[in-house]
């Protein structure tokens, strides 16, 4: 099971990663949620650090990766 933590951006509410497949989960406000793949560990901890925009980061790192929705 994934578990989410919220984000403070103006677009995305809450993301999750998946270790094992490697996949970043976000969660828009919305309602959305899609799927990331090819996400390292690394990416997710820059994705949640307090000093970076989540929303700067999905555009610049995880706009263009594969992608699915997944609701």
């Amino acid at each position: 099971m994934l578990e989410w933590v919220e984000l403070e951006s103006s677009f995305i509410a809450a993301a999750a990663y998946d270790p094992e497949a490697e996949t970043i989960y976000l969660r828009f406000d919305d309602g959305a949620e899609w799927a990331y793949e090819y996400c390292s560990a690394e990416e997710w901890e820059q994705l949640n650090d307090p000093e970076q925009s989540a929303g700067k980061f999905f555009h610049q790192t995880l706009k263009d990766r594969p992608q699915h929705k997944i609701n």
